[in-house]
């Protein structure tokens, strides 16, 4: 496969992650012949110097790669500043990106997945992200990959046409909305993702992500997602700056290599129903997400002491 997408890889403090995301990452089929470019942001307070240094002198040994690129921030510049503008500075580059943060372990066949559906929808306007990870639902009869509405954000590509569409705006994306479009974007009451919105404009969050798949719905574009994750997300365990300790979004990853792609440029009404019922009851019951509460108050407070 020629003219691979560059690889961009944002990590912060978290020497442990990065190194396992990293190794992961080397084991791909395609990691030998990819460009890696690591953005490394600067601590934002003293008590994170210690464990920023670690993993700006673990990175500086990285190998396996076609290229490695280190830019190290001077400022902190946050997650989702870092992202926007790497991802800008890449896709007008290179015209694509392959979207890495530092907490995901990859499959070998991921760098894969991510280049052929690049090539294979280059020139589709609809098709505007693809997706790496996929939530653990049971459908037995979904395709090896589909189309979908919403953008995961842990392990994802894009294209220069499509990210010029990205809307960082948040009053710009809040008013083209209405009730009809709040039910169809959260899919239907059963994901966060129009409170993540409002959370955005509130201050309660600093969201990339929320804003890039508003701006992908309001467009009417779509999602390539595998049924099998190929990403799976060590950042739930409460180290990360926007996560907390769960294991609803645990997977297995894919043990094999993506083989179908769909021909038709429209959204999956089974994978949607797979999707929207795996959201539905991923919490459990009332019970379950009493006691899930709980574990996590304790975890923050053996944290703090």
């Amino acid at each position: 496969m020629q003219n691979l997408a560059p690889i961009a890889l944002f990590v912060y403090n978290r020497p442990e992650h990065t190194r396992r995301t990293i190794s992961y990452l080397q084991k791909n089929l395609l990691a030998e012949d990819s460009r890696l470019f690591i953005y490394a942001d600067a601590a934002k307070n003293d008590i994170d110097k210690t464990k920023v240094e670690q993993v700006r002198q673990l990175i500086k040994q990285v190998t396996g790669f076609k290229s490695v690129k280190i830019i190290t921030r001077s400022q902190n510049l946050g997650l989702a500043d870092s992202i926007i503008s790497g991802v800008t500075e890449l896709v007008n580059q290179y015209g694509k990106v392959i979207v890495f943060e530092d907490d995901m372990l990859s499959s070998p066949y991921t760098l894969a997945y991510f280049n052929e559906g690049l090539a294979r929808y280059n020139t589709e306007e609809k098709v505007m992200h693809i997706g790496a990870y996929m939530y653990n639902i049971e459908n037995e009869n979904l395709h090896d990959t589909f189309f979908f509405r919403a953008a995961t954000s842990w392990g994802w590509a894009t294209w220069d046409r499509a990210w010029r569409e990205f809307e960082p705006d948040v009053d710009v994306l809040l008013k083209q909305f209405d009730s009809k479009k709040i039910n169809q974007f959260s899919i239907e009451g059963t994901m966060n993702f129009w409170k993540q919105l409002e959370g955005f404009k509130a201050g309660k969050n600093n969201s990339w992500a929320i804003r890039w798949y508003a701006s992908i719905f309001l467009k009417g574009g779509l999602t390539l997602n595998p049924s099998a994750s190929l990403i799976h997300n060590i950042g739930n365990d409460g180290s990360g700056i926007h996560s907390q300790k769960e294991n609803i979004y645990n997977v297995q990853l894919a043990k094999k290599a993506i083989k179908q792609f769909p021909s038709v440029v429209k959204e999956d009404t089974q994978a949607y129903e797979a999707i929207r019922n795996f959201l539905k009851k991923r919490k459990g019951t009332l019970v379950q997400r009493g006691l899930r509460f709980v574990k996590q108050l304790q975890a923050k407070y053996l944290a703090k002491n």
